[in-house]
């Protein structure tokens, strides 16, 4: 019986033990992950501080939106207009011409690179 209330108590320190580090290594890595956070936060301030001149400008950006957004149906249909007035139809009584080449034999210089000769050449 000894014995086993040893083991146990051993067993217990070592769970705790455990629990100790896991707590430690948990503990360290939420320190690095609130440093980082608190960088974050500086960076969303400044940010905010830059935006604040913006926000007395946006009533005019947010109009001027409005007005070329108003427009877009106007534009669209002019578009459309001048698409259909431009728009390639060839005519259907033209045959095509085929392609003639631009020399009537084509030599390579591949086979005296590499030092053949064929016949005739």
């Amino acid at each position: 019986m000894t014995l086993l209330v040893v083991l146990t108590v051993v067993a217990i320190a070592a769970l705790i033990a455990e629990l100790a580090i896991y707590l430690y290594i948990v503990g360290s890595q939420l320190d690095r992950v609130g440093a980082k956070l608190e960088g974050c936060g500086e960076v969303v301030w400044d940010i905010k501080r830059n935006a604040e001149p913006i926000e007395s400008g946006l009533e005019r950006i947010n109009s001027t939106g409005r007005v070329v957004a108003g427009a877009l149906p106007l534009l669209y249909g002019m578009a459309e207009g001048i698409v259909v007035g431009v728009t390639y139809e060839p005519a259907p009584d033209a045959e095509p011409v085929p392609v003639r080449p631009a020399m009537k034999r084509r030599r390579t210089r591949l086979n005296e690179a590499v030092g053949y000769t064929p016949e005739g050449m």
